[in-house]
């Protein structure tokens, strides 16, 4: 057996295990042990990937295949793409409708829903993917992504991450805020309401739609992930220009959503399979990540003729200052967001300061 077969087996038995201590612990408390009572369930997942899209559809691969195994089958989970079902930007109102019983996507996706969705996928200047992380599952952040979902009959938990993100490919130089006046970018979430205000056109558009869109000219720029799925999606074939930090996306929270009525059906077994196997994933496909973009940044170097630059001092700086601004309207937008907002950027100053003791000599 080789290692890699044999560490994964050994995590999904570790996780297991886990889930058998907790339902032991609850049986201690009083509250009785977690009952297995042998009914099977099989549950629909749509989501806003092409299928099998490499890391986001292979997240949501992933979680099906963690709930199968440590379910020995009981809760299994049929995976479809964006389309297949229901449109890739579709998910939150299939899931919250019940059409189907999960979905796979990104929160900052439903920001016409609810403005703070966009604060659980990632904030400009934000948190990296291990504060991020930190913040969700100890610091309140998930319990507040409960509450603000609970308003539409959905369970969330992070499932995947994509890690710190390249800035964008554009078809000409930035070396300036006035060059991008007027230029069309595929950019959502919080950093396309940055561009807006800089003085460019934020286009929203499903990962599908944007190599064509950039090689036509709809767009003049589009930002995606980082270097693996950027390379795979061909944008160094028709775009020079290639700029960096990912400034608006530090970090990038895929969610798993799960409509109430189908979570309140499940046992409490498979409620912690649930959960394991969300937080099985989150870890696989962050480190998937990590490993694919620093192979295919060597690539672009190695292999093509893109310019792969840093975004101007200037430029950034005004980016940071008018995603503050944009970030503080959208805490104002009700108390909720507010207590989402002081919440993230409480733990962020925290988190902050230890992250510089604890990883600056680790630069490179």
């Amino acid at each position: 057996m080789e290692r890699r077969e044999f560490l994964f087996k050994a995590g999904i038995a570790a996780a297991a295990g886990s889930a058998l201590l907790s339902s032991c612990a609850k049986e201690e408390k009083g509250t009785g042990p977690a009952i297995n009572s042998g009914k099977k369930y099989h549950w629909k997942m749509v989501t806003s990937w092409q299928p099998n899209y490499p890391v986001l559809g292979e997240a949501a691969s992933e979680f099906a295949k963690f709930a199968d195994q440590l379910s020995g089958g009981r809760l299994k989970i049929n995976v479809y793409g964006g389309n297949e079902l229901v449109p890739p930007l579709e998910v939150f109102d299939a899931v919250s409708g019940g059409m189907a019983e999960m979905g796979h996507s990104v929160a900052y996706y439903w920001a016409g829903k609810t403005p703070a969705s966009q604060f659980f996928t990632s904030m400009p200047f934000g948190m990296n993917t291990a504060q991020t992380n930190a913040w969700l599952y100890f610091g309140g952040g998930l319990e507040l992504w409960e509450k603000l979902y609970s308003r539409f009959n959905l369970i969330p938990f992070p499932c995947g991450n994509t890690g710190g993100q390249m800035g964008g490919w554009f078809n000409h130089a930035i070396n300036s805020l006035a060059d991008l006046k007027g230029l069309k970018i595929r950019l959502p979430g919080i950093g396309g309401k940055v561009l807006t205000e800089s003085g460019a056109s934020a286009v929203l558009s499903p990962g599908s739609e944007i190599y064509t869109n950039l090689e036509r000219g709809v767009i003049d720029a589009t930002e995606w992930v980082g270097p693996y799925h950027d390379y795979l999606m061909g944008f160094q074939k028709i775009s020079n220009y290639y700029y960096y930090p990912g400034w608006h996306e530090p970090t990038g929270v895929l969610e798993l959503t799960i409509n109430k009525a189908a979570w309140d059906s499940l046992t409490d077994d498979l409620k912690q399979v649930v959960k394991l196997a969300a937080s099985a994933a989150n870890d696989k496909i962050y480190a998937l990540s990590n490993y694919k973009n620093a192979e295919y940044l060597e690539k672009l170097k190695n292999e093509t003729e893109v310019n792969i630059l840093p975004f101007p001092k200037d430029v950034i700086e005004k980016f940071r200052e008018i995603s503050a601004d944009i970030m503080n309207g959208i805490a104002k937008t009700d108390n909720l967001a507010k207590e989402i907002y002081k919440s993230y950027k409480d733990f962020q100053k925290t988190a902050g300061a230890w992250t510089e003791i604890s990883e600056f000599n680790y630069k490179v």
